[in-house]
């Protein structure tokens, strides 16, 4: 897989990705909430061997020397217990035995150098640097013992000490929190969230059988993606109400990519074979409401708009739709026709708004649609209209009835219209398989309701960008680039 295979996967579960994010944060600011406050203090000393008759280049390696012997002191319960018995010692917050205070206790020594700091924890700042100051002192005590000098808290002017001793330099006033770290803690709560949003998502792919990606069905079925329909307003229909072809609505609507995507459509099918184009095409679906009448419907308008002359049959002698949908009169169809009942010139009808488009209904619904849409009349039917025309069925779904699958022997070709992250793979697998099996023809697999973040841009975008311009009163639509070469000097 490639990178832009897991940012799709990714965007494809965004929801489950923000929640796991979140709860990683939450669950940080909880354990930031939970943990008791560390303060840390530090107050330093100098190692320092004076006397009368020490040189101080022998001095200071002396004083080298020692500075590690001294950091282990430091750390010795010895120090501890002066430090319980100073008077200054706080009552509460601290370990009141030496191996425990020695755990709030830790040493650095610079390298090269004869300084020792001492660094205390404490719950309270005010404790921290209290630790840390009566430290010093008592190791600088325990140091003189050790060596046999002076202490300094017995010798206020440490120039008269004589001998290798502890000399404290700075005081600690107070402590800075290092526990909990809450911005670290905050951002691997994000960065854990994250890796497991990722891995939510990828499982979520596995195991997820909905088609969302154009690449994934070509590859899975071996048939081509010949279009993409994005979801818009003009593709759905309210109860009661005709249905609004998107390829007859104005360029400047919402409804521009939507009515590019058919454009497209019809320019891939009149592509598919040059020499032989297809000339009766089966418009079905896996399943009910994946919206193969609304596409086969906008198809025709769409081919009869680019000047080919179109018959839509509604070869769903199940649950018709298409009078309905595009408010023509739905009394006599096809199966009148295919009883002997009526000829087809006298229940044809035009669209009133695409010349060119020409509407066969459905008719009467009769007992036995199978064997009505296989019959030798339905083939002969269809024969005779495509020699004028290019034919467009609009038949049942495939996963249900056997209907459709019986309408490609009578076709050149079937068009499977599956919805953006609603139809299964396996759904599409069936419905294939149902074509091949009378051993018809899938021309290819078209989108429906694709969502506009699904792929990088629909048809149309910036290029097909136009404005309005007055025209005696009246709102003229003209294109950008006319409006530019009228404006260049000839």
């Amino acid at each position: 897989m490639e990178f832009r295979d897991y940012v799709r996967i990714v965007l494809s579960h965004w929801v489950g990705v923000l929640v796991l994010a979140l709860l990683g944060v939450l669950a940080a600011v909880g354990y930031n909430a939970t943990q008791p406050a560390v303060y840390r203090a530090s107050s330093s000393a100098l190692v320092a061997d004076t006397g009368k008759n020490v040189d101080p280049n022998v001095g200071d390696q002396v004083s080298r020397n020692r500075v590690g012997s001294y950091a282990q002191i430091a750390t010795s319960t010895r120090v501890a217990g002066e430090v319980l018995a100073d008077p200054r010692f706080p009552t509460t917050g601290l370990p009141h035995t030496p191996s425990g205070l020695v755990a709030h206790i830790s040493t650095t020594q610079p390298a090269n150098t004869v300084l020792l700091t001492i660094n205390a924890r404490a719950s309270t700042s005010q404790d921290a640097a209290l630790l840390a100051n009566l430290w010093v002192t008592a190791l600088a005590d325990e140091v003189a013992v050790i060596e046999n000098t002076t202490p300094p808290s017995q010798a206020p002017n440490a120039e008269k000490i004589q001998g290798l001793h502890l000399v404290p330099l700075s005081q600690a006033s107070s402590g800075s929190q290092i526990l909990p770290r809450k911005k670290i803690n905050l951002a691997i709560g994000l960065v854990i969230g994250l890796l497991l949003g990722f891995a939510y998502a990828m499982i979520r792919h596995q195991f997820d059988r909905r088609l969302r990606s154009s690449t994934e069905v070509e590859k899975q079925f071996g048939h081509s993606v010949i279009g993409m329909i994005p979801q818009s307003a003009q593709m759905r229909q309210d109860d009661g109400q005709a249905l609004s072809l998107a390829v007859t609505g104005s360029v400047d609507s919402s409804s521009a990519s939507t009515a590019e995507a058919f454009r497209k459509l019809r320019t891939n099918l009149a592509f598919m074979d040059v020499d032989h184009p297809p000339r009766v095409i089966v418009v079905t679906s896996p399943k009910q409401s994946d919206g193969k009448s609304t596409v086969a419907a906008n198809l025709a308008a769409a081919i009869a708009i680019g000047g080919q002359p179109v018959t839509l049959i509604d070869g769903d002698l199940r649950r018709p739709t298409v009078a309905h949908s595009l408010a023509l009169v739905d009394g006599a169809g096809l199966t009148d026709v295919l009883v002997g009942r009526v000829k087809p010139a006298e229940v044809i009808q035009d669209h009133p708004d695409v010349p060119g488009l020409r509407v066969l209904a459905s008719g009467a619904i009769p007992p036995n649609p199978s064997e009505l849409l296989g019959s030798k009349t339905m083939q002969n039917l269809v024969r005779e209209m495509a020699k004028d025309a290019i034919v467009v069925i609009d038949a049942p779904p495939l996963l249900p009835v056997t209907d459709a699958a019986v309408l490609t022997r009578s076709a050149d070709g079937a068009i499977v219209v599956i919805s953006y992250a609603s139809t299964l793979d396996t759904e599409l697998a069936v419905a294939l398989g149902n074509i091949a099996a009378v051993h018809g023809r899938t021309l290819g697999i078209v989108f429906n309701r694709m969502r506009r973040t699904a792929t990088s841009g629909f048809y149309g975008g910036d290029y097909y960008r136009y404005e309005y311009k007055p025209d005696v009163g009246r709102r003229k639509l003209k294109p950008r680039r006319q409006k530019e070469e009228s404006a260049s000097p000839s």
